[in-house]
This record gives structure tokens, C-alpha cells and sequence, in this order.
């Protein structure tokens, strides 16, 4: 910049030169012959002359300190801390809440089924999960068993965690079956309103609901069949386990995958502890209660099937 503009200034110094020197009359002293010669320039000269001898130079551009733009980029920070502690009591409070955990896991898995299925979608098959696990919480209190809030996973699904082991297999059987049971309901509810509306997406949405509860059911700890079938007999674990080695040969899925994995180990660690005294008194269930387990689990299976084959919708692509 202040290069550019003393070369302007030295060529306007030049024109001025130019005309006052090239045409003044000789002997003339009088501001007449300057005028004179400056009328002989070309247009073109006298507008560059006359726009350097108006130019004044811009004031020069004062730069802010540096710790001031600091200090504007800091204030938000600055206020966010202040409000943080000022109310951290309500902030603390509300990690503490089980709601929290539930709701922000449940925004996670939502998040992670939108990139498949759509939010619509997504948001609807997180909410049946989520009747599907308040079964189980539900079961729990009415047994007086401290249980964690839902934690949901991505493509996982979703569960709870016992704070304390339970008494016997038939306590556990019960907790187990709450969740397809009102899992089921929840469906159907879903399925009634697809109706009423004639809908195929929440038809669609239905139809997801069965199947989520169905394979719950699979006689595989730790899926919700695992647990009811160690009511029943522990040697279905084995029909489960084979059951589903034949499911992830046919269909190679990672989530598949990872059952079998995490089911395999269960069973194992179940197997080896059965004939302890701790597992005898474990396992030792009243001839009425299997009759109870078993009814429920086949009457949640046929059921669920038979809802499966009514919502299933025929697409031709």
C-alpha cells in the first residue's frame, strides 16, 4: 500500500513537472503560464492529476489487541461456567435421574436405526423396545427386585441389569417373560391403530414389534427364552444354541454373530455351576411352575408367530 502510493504521488509530481516546465512562456513568473500549460495536457492527464492532487491518504487500520478478541471468544465460556455452577445442584440432580440414562442411550439407538430405517421408523421401533423392557421393570418391582433403568444399545437392542442375583430360576422366569408379554401388547396396539387408519408403515412397524419379541424368545441365555427355558430344563440352552448356529449359517448377520458368541459363553458358565449346591437349589423348580413357564412360552410363540404371518405385508420390488 505504501509503495502504490508514492509511486502515484511521484507521477502526479511528474505531470505537474510536465506542465509547468514544457510550456510556460519563458521569463514568466505569473501563476497565468502555469495554467497555461496545464490546459495543453491531454484529458486523460488532467483527470490523473486532478484525482492525485485531491487524494488523501485512508487513516491507517488500527488493529484490536489480541487480548481483547481473546476475551470476546472467552465470554461465552466464562457465562456457560458461571450458570454451570450456579445451578449445578440442577445439573446433578438430573445425571442422577434413571430417566436420563434411558433417554439419552434411547436417543443414541434412535440415531443409529435413522441411518437405515428413517426417524419415523426409528423412533417407533426404539419405543416398542422400550414397552418391551418397561415388562420387565414392571415384573421386577412386583417381585421387589432392584433393577438398573433401560440402557439401550445400537443394533443390540436393549436391557436391564439386576442389582441383586435372583432367588431361583422360576423369579427369574417371570422377569423374563414381563417384557415379550407386554412387549406384545404393545405390538398389537400398534397393529390395531395400522388398522384403523389403514396404514402399512405402522402395520410395517408392527409386524417389527413380533419379531423383536419372537427372537427374544429363543431358548439362549441371555435373551428373555434363555432365562425362562433354566425354569423348564438347562439342556435347552443346547437346542438354542444349535437353533441359532443354523440361523447365523443361513442368514450371516454380525448381530447374529454376537449372540451366539455372548449365548455360548452364558451357557457355559451356566452348564459348569448347575450340579453345585448352589446350583441345585438354583434350579429347583415346583412341577406347577414349569407347567406355567411352559405355557407361557409356547402360547408367546404361537401367538407372536401367527402376528408375524397377519402383519407381514407383500412387497414387490
Amino acid at each position: 500500500m505504501v509503495v502504490s502510493l508514492s509511486t502515484g504521488c511521484r507521477h502526479a509530481m511528474g505531470l505537474a513537472v510536465k506542465g509547468s516546465t514544457r510550456f510556460r512562456p519563458k521569463g514568466d513568473s505569473g501563476g497565468q503560464g502555469y495554467h497555461e500549460s496545464v490546459s495543453q495536457l491531454t484529458p486523460e492527464e488532467q483527470a490523473e492529476l486532478a484525482y492525485y492532487a485531491g487524494y488523501e491518504p485512508p487513516e491507517p487500520v488500527r488493529h484490536e489487541p489480541r487480548f481483547r478478541i481473546l476475551r470476546k471468544l472467552a465470554t461465552p465460556f466464562v457465562v456457560l461456567g458461571a450458570l454451570l455452577l450456579k445451578f449445578k445442584f440442577i445439573f446433578l440432580a438430573i445425571f442422577k435421574f434413571k430417566i436420563f440414562t434411558t433417554s439419552a442411550t434411547m436417543l443414541v439407538s434412535v440415531a443409529a436405526y435413522t441411518l437405515f430405517w428413517g426417524w419415523k421408523f426409528a423412533v417407533g421401533f426404539v419405543l416398542l423396545m422400550l414397552v418391551h423392557e418397561l415388562g420387565h421393570v414392571l415384573e421386577a418391582k412386583r417381585q421387589g427386585i432392584p433393577v438398573s433403568a433401560p440402557i439401550f444399545i445400537p443394533f443390540l437392542g436393549a436391557a436391564i441389569i439386576p442389582k441383586e442375583a435372583f432367588p431361583n430360576a422360576w423369579a427369574e422366569a417371570k422377569l423374563a417373560a414381563g417384557g415379550p408379554i407386554l412387549g406384545s401388547i404393545g405390538a398389537a396396539a400398534v397393529w390395531i391403530a395400522g388398522e384403523a387408519y389403514d396404514s402399512e408403515f405402522l402395520i410395517a412397524l408392527a409386524f417389527t414389534g413380533f419379531f423383536l419379541n419372537l427372537i427374544n424368545l429363543l431358548p439362549v441365555s441371555p435373551l428373555d427364552g434363555g432365562r425362562m427355558a433354566a425354569a423348564l430344563h438347562p439342556g435347552l440352552w443346547i437346542v438354542g444354541l444349535v437353533g441359532l448356529a443354523g440361523l447365523t449359517i443361513l442368514a450371516p448377520n454380525p448381530i447374529l454373530i454376537l449372540i451366539l458368541v455372548l449365548g455360548a459363553l452364558d451357557v457355559w458358565n451356566r452348564w459348569k455351576t448347575r450340579k453345585s449346591l448352589e446350583g441345585v437349589e438354583y434350579y429347583r423348580v415346583e412341577t406347577w411352575q414349569k407347567v406355567v413357564v411352559a405355557g407361557l412360552y409356547l402360547g408367546l410363540v404361537i401367538t407372536l408367530a401367527v402376528a408375524m404371518s397377519a402383519t407381514h405385508i407383500e412387497k414387490d420390488f
